[in-house]
């Protein structure tokens, strides 16, 4: 199916400019109506049986798997938040004195917090890679970071406040040369970039449902390598202990834990609600070929970028950024309340990250709708 077609799945008002998914995405039709459904189901619990908590469960896991390009669903695991997995992450890693984790310059906060205590509590370093004045030289500099020190790499696919791009292809291949453990938040990238676990090769790899993947706020995703295998979990509840499935063993408690990634649930991770808007949404998602989107985010901005860039309003070069989110630098000497109200005023949501603003497209938008970007900036001037 054509990206194009896939916009009337969406009940945007024509007067309503949304590039703003990086922040919140909206709701497929089919998961607003998967959504209703399962909270109509509450008030029958008399339907609900014990396959309800599982089988759900595992189809999820597989949506997610095979959108990452991971053969084996039993190392995806569905958690609350990206703190959540990020906690996982750091409770299975010991370091020694002085040994580094790495992260990139104004990464979000919640993939900082965790590691500034885990330095912390070993004594270790954090070493942050700056943005250079050439942001096409980040890499390098990422690169020329990584050494004998370096106990784990900490970072996304795309920096979530200006989209640009890490090469983690060659992040990863740096990372084995020196025995680092690399830890990929892919809650900007996940569903809109390509990728794959194949390729990669992550050690961790967390993931926001509610942005990319177009699920509910309160939802995520984990991939635990073989690094994880025999973790320990933040929590013990019974649902991630073996053959928890079977009701009548409850009691008879269990040493060992689900498989793989499995050990790593949350309580109550088989939510009858958010479940089923999950699937529902990587079932649109699993329709998108991301390298697709990509080229009609692409699309649909270019001619909207130039005019923006006669104005002073400058975004990066293409092919050091992603497509489908990227930042647009405010010039200095701009009144930047006048320029939020004005997008107020047109209907225009983005998000503004210091100086830059934050435009995050999708299919469900279009050239006209980077033209009307256009006009609403231009007024600010």
């Amino acid at each position: 199916m054509p990206l194009t077609n896939l916009k009337n799945q969406f009940n945007f008002p024509e007067d309503v400019v949304y590039l703003n998914t990086a922040s919140f995405s909206p709701a497929f039709t089919s998961v607003e109506t998967a959504g209703v459904k399962a909270v109509k189901a509450k008030s029958r619990p008399d339907f609900i049986s014990a396959s309800n908590l599982f089988e759900p469960v595992k189809e999820l896991k597989t949506l997610f798997a095979e959108i990452i390009d991971c053969d084996n669903y039993n190392r995806v695991v569905t958690i609350p938040s990206v703190s959540y997995g990020l906690a996982t992450v750091a409770n299975n890693i010991e370091l020694k004195q002085d040994d580094e984790i790495l992260i990139i310059d104004e990464q979000f906060p919640s993939n900082v917090y965790i590691w500034k205590r885990l330095a912390n509590q070993y004594n270790a370093k954090i070493i942050t890679v700056k943005e250079p004045e050439n942001k096409s030289d980040w890499n390098r500099h990422i690169l020329d970071a990584i050494s004998d020190r370096t106990a784990l790499v900490a970072m996304g696919h795309i920096h979530w406040a200006n989209g640009i791009l890490f090469d983690l292809k060659k992040i990863r291949e740096k990372t084995k040369q020196h025995n680092s453990l690399l830890i990929i938040d892919g809650s900007q990238s996940i569903g809109a970039l390509p990728f794959s676990i194949k390729d990669i090769e992550p050690d961790a790899l967390i993931c926001a449902g509610y942005k990319w993947l177009f699920g509910p706020y309160g939802c995520a995703y984990a991939y635990y390598g073989a690094y994880f295998d025999n973790g320990q979990p933040i929590e013990e509840n019974w649902a991630n202990r073996l053959e928890s499935q079977d009701f009548s063993k409850l009691t008879d408690y269990q040493s060992e834990y689900q498989p793989l990634a499995g050990r790593y649930a949350m309580g109550q991770s088989g939510s009858f609600i958010y479940v089923q808007m999950q699937i529902a949404a990587l079932k649109e998602i699993s329709r998108i070929n991301p390298q697709e989107l990509q080229d009609y985010c692409h699309d649909i901005s270019a001619d909207a970028l130039v005019k923006l860039s006669k104005l002073g309003f400058h975004s990066d070069a293409p092919k050091d950024r992603a497509k489908h989110m990227f930042g647009i630098k405010i010039p200095e000497n701009l009144n930047l309340e006048k320029l939020k109200q004005n997008l107020k005023d047109a209907n225009i949501h983005v998000s503004f990250r210091g100086r830059y603003i934050r435009i995050s497209c999708h299919v469900f938008n279009t050239k006209l709708h980077f033209e009307r970007l256009v006009e609403a900036i231009s007024k600010s001037l």
